[in-house]
């Protein structure tokens, strides 16, 4: 979805471990949890979403750049998502809902559904366009939006849509269903730019699930229900659990006597600095400014989105900030450098 604060930052986001040793620093636990902030997308009747990245604590996990967590919300009384016509530059977005429907329109042409346990990936390069709006049948809308960097050279990446509806695997107690990578010998056929892991993990009450993960990967859980542990640590519902290269294993626990579900992240830690703001990722404030003018001009580097209903066909942009932001580094680099 579209990153519809007033007010959006301007950031420089770095990789989670620009050390490559992989192991946290001395002193430091193990897991290292992120806490969600509230953001609400929109007017009166908003969307709230809970955002854990990026944030000052942590900008990256491998290329995942941005993830919002989102209900479960009762649509009558939110409104549901209703996103007008936006761009984006330089990322590609990974669609995952819980539960309920949204209908997807993009400047390709592409007209699909995002459906629980099916994945919607979008390549921006170098601009795209799209809106998104719950169904009519919708009553509840539940999920998660999350934001992937492209490399630098794929900044220019055609447009694409790609869907996958991955198999639901037992694994011991739980269920799993790998959307982006490879986990536990099965592999997303959906074509990213850097090697990623996603998975959508559901641990039945009182089961502990160990995954074998690639070593030269960081990874990330994002929580969606309460609790979980992660390597004996808790975490939160909507709380984003990091873990630093060099695991070959990962643990999670359900303590709860109901059905407990995350999501997880993975990558090897992203060598690019890259310059986040509203929608779009680039490599200086220069390539944000551009991105910006272009799509207030209603160029065509974003091409048309046809068929959404809406008020607004063309979500205006806010206005850049003043001045430039400095960059942010991750708490990793902040604790090499003490």
């Amino acid at each position: 979805m579209s990153n519809v604060e007033t007010d959006p930052q301007e950031t420089v986001c770095a990789d989670g471990d620009p050390t490559g040793a992989g192991a946290p620093a001395a002193g430091t636990p193990p897991v290292e949890v992120l806490e969600p902030r509230d953001v609400p997308l929109g007017g009166p009747r908003a969307m709230t979403v809970r955002r854990t990245l990026p944030q000052r604590q942590r900008s990256m996990i491998g290329a995942w750049c941005f993830a919002d967590h989102y209900g479960p919300d009762d649509v009558a009384a939110s409104g549901g998502m209703d996103v007008p016509p936006h761009p984006h530059t330089g990322l590609q977005t990974v669609s995952w809902l819980f539960t309920g429907e949204v209908e997807h329109r993009d400047s390709l042409g592409t007209h699909a559904m995002v459906r629980p346990g099916e994945v919607n990936l979008m390549t921006g390069g170098a601009g795209i366009a799209h809106s998104e709006v719950s169904t009519p049948g919708t009553t509840v809308l539940h999920g998660a939006q999350l934001w992937v960097a492209l490399p630098e050279a794929h900044l220019d990446a055609p447009r694409r849509f790609q869907h996958h509806a991955p198999v639901a695997v037992r694994l011991g107690g739980a269920t799993v269903r790998v959307f982006l990578g490879s986990l536990a010998g099965h592999h997303s056929p959906v074509e990213t730019f850097t090697p990623l892991l996603g998975a959508e993990l559901t641990l039945d009450p009182g089961a502990t699930l160990t995954l074998d993960v690639d070593p030269t990967h960081e990874h990330g859980v994002l929580a969606d229900t309460p609790g979980l542990r992660l390597e004996g640590t808790e975490v939160a519902s909507a709380a984003l659990a990091y873990l630093p290269t060099g695991r070959t294993t990962i643990a999670l626990t359900n303590d709860s006597t109901e059905p407990a579900r995350a999501l997880l992240l993975g990558g090897p830690p992203f060598e690019e600095e890259v310059v986040m703001w509203w929608n779009f990722v680039g490599r200086s404030h220069e390539d944000i400014v551009a991105a910006r003018e272009a799509w207030m001009a209603h160029s065509d580097r974003f091409g048309q989105v046809e068929g959404y209903e809406g008020a607004v066909q063309h979500l205006p942009a806010p206005a850049i900030p003043a001045v430039r932001i400095r960059p942010r580094s991750n708490a990793s680099r902040n604790t090499r450098d003490s």
